[in-house]
């Protein structure tokens, strides 16, 4: 399946999400390419949108790798692959502490005037434009299953089907709607994927 751009993406998740319409879901994009497609969905499924802020951890000389990933409270996921491409743990701790620095960053730059929403008790649907090695998404997923949602949604475009399983357990159901054998990266399925910059992330959170 090949996605027109994240948006027509989005419109496909939306009616694989149906079932959620009207319920106020929480919609947790993570950023920055999920945020225009989580603000679609939050719309047609009559929801809030906001970020869940985690970062991958670049393997040594690899920076589109991943390693792993971490948190917004500091916990940290890594691949048991990690040691294998050279990330001794001064090289983890140091790429820890910058990941740590970004997100702290982000998060004063995308809710300076407010907190997180909070996650307890609601429906949360996590959108990515796709997943490769699932590193972020995993480490999003223990982040919002710690603030105990009454339900936790993965919901993604496409995902090769190793990763999905990595997934197994993690949330509550998993919404994919593509899982080609040849996958190399997240954008061969997209006719058009820009980068999505942060001010149109900004626009976005804050209805810009």
């Amino acid at each position: 399946m090949i996605f027109a751009n994240r948006i027509a993406a989005a419109r496909k998740l939306v009616e694989a999400l149906s079932d959620y319409r009207a319920k106020n879901p929480l919609i947790l994009a993570i950023p920055r390419g999920a945020v225009p497609m989580a603000k679609l969905i939050a719309q047609q499924l009559k929801g809030e949108m906001d970020v869940v802020l985690v970062r991958k951890l670049r393997a040594p000389g690899n920076p589109e790798f991943a390693i792993g990933s971490i948190d917004e409270s500091g916990w940290i996921y890594l691949t048991e692959y990690a040691q294998q491409v050279g990330a001794d743990q001064d090289y983890i701790d140091a790429e820890v502490t910058e990941q740590t620095k970004i997100i702290r960053q982000r998060r004063a730059q995308y809710t300076p005037e407010r907190p997180p929403i909070d996650p307890a008790g609601r429906i949360v649907i996590i959108i990515d434009d796709g997943l490769a090695t699932g590193s972020t998404m995993i480490a999003a997923l223990h982040a919002l299953r710690n603030q105990k949602p009454a339900e936790l949604v993965c919901a993604i475009p496409v995902a090769p089907g190793d990763t999905l399983r990595k997934l197994q357990g993690k949330a509550d159901r998993i919404v994919c709607l593509s899982s080609p054998s040849d996958f190399y990266a997240v954008g061969q399925f997209y006719t058009d994927f820009p980068q999505v910059t942060d001010e149109e992330v900004i626009a976005c959170l804050t209805g810009r």
